[in-house]
């Protein structure tokens, strides 16, 4: 499931060549089907930055790598098996290829009563505007919503694909600042945070982290942007978290709530 989610199956290239500085919007907008100007090389497929989620698969469900894959299984895998009760939700899921994996242990450990939760904007990551965060507004991701982007209706036929779209999986359309303070979600298990800027980490740690029960895990994807770093430690030092921040990868990181 892992290798075919990230589809190191069939090996499709890279959005963007790996190495590519996204920020630059001149070379960014390049890359767009159908754009005008010189052609730029994406690169091929190569399996190691592909582990590492180091590109941006063209056609794969997922672009977080094996690494975070693997990271995902195993939280998933120790809050079934230490009884940790809640449900497991991402926030910022792309085309959808983590959450279907979530939804796969489900079915694998015939796990009937938890659910799987998607939030997203399924249109982008947010315009900035002057009221936005200053880090946020020094990104201006949103330049990349052509390639961030994926609706609802792509992901549902994504999870339908692999036979996997049912009861235990729902959405939560919509900016988390609308969607999230009203989820309808009492408890978690597993809460990953993968949307990049400092204003959706936080409205995801603000809405969630309190819903998480001690033994859950909080997986952060972006870890290695500053916005995203600046709102995790915000949040940890405002409420006193002090468990260890453990690696996953380049860009990725976890915690075990303890109390």
């Amino acid at each position: 499931m892992k290798n075919v989610v990230s589809n190191t199956i069939y090996g499709d290239h890279p959005t963007f060549p790996v190495g590519m500085n996204v920020l630059d919007k001149e070379l960014a907008d390049r890359m767009r089907p159908g754009a005008e100007g010189p052609d730029v090389e994406r690169g091929t497929f190569d399996a190691d930055h592909r582990a590492e989620g180091l590109d941006v698969p063209t056609v794969a469900h997922t672009m977080i790598g094996l690494q975070r894959l693997d990271n995902i299984q195993r939280c998933v895998e120790r809050v079934l098996q230490d009884d940790v009760p809640g449900d497991l939700i991402e926030t910022g899921v792309w085309r959808g290829g983590a959450c279907i994996l979530m939804r796969a242990l489900l079915k694998a450990h015939g796990v009937e009563d938890r659910t799987v939760w998607l939030a997203d904007s399924f249109a982008g990551v947010p315009v900035t505007s002057e009221d936005s965060h200053p880090l946020d507004r020094a990104m201006e991701f949103h330049h990349l919503n052509w390639v961030l982007s994926c609706s609802e209706e792509q992901v549902r036929e994504n999870f339908a694909r692999y036979g996997l779209l049912d009861e235990q999986v729902r959405f939560l359309p919509g900016m988390f600042a609308d969607t999230l303070p009203t989820a309808p979600i009492d408890r978690l298990a597993v809460l990953r945070v993968d949307g990049d800027l400092y204003e959706s980490t936080r409205d995801a740690l603000v809405n969630l982290y309190p819903k998480l029960s001690v033994g859950g895990f909080v997986i952060v994807d972006d870890y290695l942007i500053p916005a995203c770093k600046q709102a995790v430690h915000d949040y940890r030092s405002e409420h006193g978290i002090d468990e260890p921040i453990e690696t996953v990868d380049v860009t990725g990181v976890y915690w075990r709530r303890e109390h």
